[in-house]
């Protein structure tokens, strides 16, 4: 894998598997406290299994708000059952909400490329199908040209080993997964699936980002 690119970052591509539904009572989305008067934008991204991808994002600085939901189909409102149909059109996102006086979203493109692998076509690991698709819903035109522009560049250079396939499209509706979904790591730490499969990969992610991560500013 190529360094030097995207932003300095290390170009890896963890092998994100996604989650089988467990049999867990429905927890409450765990409130985010949230300053008015400070600057917030919002980015929505797909990359797998959005167990995953929300315990990695919560961990950066300058994030306000993680969300687990579904995005990018056509049926209002579809539960978790109905995604997993394949049926929906829907993908499996995480909507961040995050103050660009602290992190950047080309900084959250980054963390994007890297804990994922964009170039499996409805697929991450073992688990497949339209929901896990690699997918960057873009809510201006300044995130669809940066996100189309590293797309670009990151094929160029060759830095996968297979081409990009990564879906580039305007941000329509995000609705949000069922309460047992969201803060599913932090309220489940000791369950298998976050013991032995998401906590290696936050570790590997904490490495490489180590000065991204919120607890190393807690004024953030």
């Amino acid at each position: 894998m190529m360094q030097g690119l995207l932003l300095g970052g290390i170009l890896g591509a963890f092998a994100f598997t996604a989650c089988n539904q467990p049999n867990v009572q429905s927890q409450s989305l765990q409130a985010s406290v949230i300053n008015s008067n400070m600057t917030m934008d919002t980015a929505t991204l797909g990359s797998g299994c959005f167990w995953c991808t929300e315990a990695i994002f919560q961990e950066l600085k300058g994030v306000l708000k993680v969300t687990s939901g579904y995005s990018g189909g056509h049926v209002p409102n579809p539960t978790y059952e109905q995604v997993c149909s394949k049926t929906t059109g829907h993908a499996e996102v995480t909507q961040i909400v995050f103050n660009p006086e602290v992190i950047s979203f080309d900084e959250l493109l980054e963390v994007f490329w890297q804990t994922h692998d964009p170039t499996t076509p409805n697929r991450q690991g073992a688990d497949e199908g339209p929901q896990y698709r690699s997918a960057i819903f873009y809510h201006n035109e300044e995130q669809r040209e940066k996100a189309e522009r590293y797309k670009k560049e990151l094929d160029a250079s060759g830095a996968f080993a297979a081409p990009i396939v990564t879906e580039i499209s305007a941000f329509k509706k995000f609705y949000p997964a069922e309460d047992y979904h969201q803060n599913f790591y932090t309220n489940n730490p000791n369950y298998g699936y976050c013991s032995y499969v998401i906590r290696p990969k936050l570790d590997k992610f904490q490495k490489v980002f180590k000065d991204k991560l919120r607890r190393n500013n807690p004024g953030h």
